[in-house]
């Protein structure tokens, strides 16, 4: 197999509702909403956030490190209307001697529950099984995220164990469920979803 390299390139992926794309320093004020929201970066291994300036810079580290074959990190945006509504993408990948990738993502609070992230990580996972040719993708995720844990679970993810003070934040050292997906795994949850919706 050849190595996946993006080059910096962040590609548009689309579905019935949202738009995956490439984060602009002008999307800022829109994800500084999201990111600075207190009820958002609960569980979100990310530094506090001040105005939008913050937000910009973290918009261009994302994309740097698209650059430099580091991370994958998409806006998701309505296409109704444009609107950015969160981002999600890939925290690493590692194609020789592994093909895994770890996920995250966020989603402002207002469109919780509606399905989104559900529709974004479809499109995100059939990138990473298609594009990339990854064999597995994981997730870390806060013991007290319930959300997190259901909508992985929902989508066929296996919560592997506890991983203990796996994580580093500005409150100490945290321990985290290791979700994981394998690709054989996808391939029959979406025979069997594609089946149910002809």
């Amino acid at each position: 197999m050849c190595a996946y390299a993006c080059k910096g390139h962040i590609p548009p992926l689309e579905s019935q509702r949202l738009r995956l794309r490439r984060m602009e320093t002008t999307d800022a004020a829109m994800m500084f909403m999201c990111w600075s929201d207190p009820e958002v970066r609960r569980y979100l291994n990310l530094s506090g956030m001040s105005g939008r300036e913050d937000a910009e810079d973290m918009i261009e580290l994302l994309n740097e490190l698209a650059k430099t074959e580091d991370a994958l990190r998409w806006g998701i945006e309505l296409k109704e209307n444009g609107k950015l509504i969160g981002s999600c993408g890939f925290n690493y990948w590692q194609t020789e001697g592994a093909y895994k990738a770890e996920i995250g993502y966020e989603l402002a609070k207002p469109y919780w529950g509606q399905g989104y992230m559900t529709e974004a990580l479809r499109l995100v996972l059939s990138f990473g099984y298609g594009t990339i040719r990854l064999n597995r993708m994981e997730a870390l995720v806060d013991p007290r995220n319930t959300g997190s844990q259901a909508l992985l679970s929902s989508m066929g993810w296996t919560q592997e164990g506890l991983l203990r003070q796996v994580q580093h934040t500005s409150t100490g050292f945290k321990d985290m469920f290791m979700y994981s997906l394998l690709h054989e795994e996808w391939l029959r949850l979406e025979a069997k979803r594609n089946a149910v919706s002809v």
